[in-house]
């Protein structure tokens, strides 16, 4: 059975950094396409990263330069380092598993993903 649990969320300032972890279990992680995606308050799902088995990432163009996905293969943890956040950001962030395309926009459609951790940008 597929197990996500996210963590590492909070309140922080403009600017600020956070680093989200993603502990996996249940499926055979190091093969996996991973990504985050992100619904903040009244705002539709958006993909924010992915990363495949090579490794190779992608982001959507709002975070590129900002955001840093990453994996530990050893751990079986997904990361997401946040730098320069800003209040638009703000939003619950979901660990997924991805399926079909490993692309940021096919985060949270297809694929399992976890609770969430929530996020908090204040000007």
């Amino acid at each position: 059975q597929v197990q996500l649990a996210e963590s590492g969320g909070g309140s922080v300032q403009e600017g600020d950094s956070l680093l989200l972890s993603c502990v996996a279990a249940g499926f055979t992680f190091r093969g996996a396409c991973m990504g985050w995606f992100r619904q903040g308050p009244g705002k539709q799902r958006e993909g924010v990263a992915a990363i495949d088995f090579h490794d190779d990432t992608n982001y959507a163009d709002s975070v590129k330069g900002r955001f840093t996905i990453s994996k530990d293969n050893d751990e079986n943890i997904l990361y997401l380092q946040m730098n320069n956040l800003k209040p638009e950001d703000t939003a619950m962030y979901y660990c997924a598993t991805i399926g079909g395309s490993c692309t940021p926009e096919s985060a949270g459609i297809f694929g399992r993903w976890g609770r969430g951790t929530q996020v908090t940008v204040s000007s």
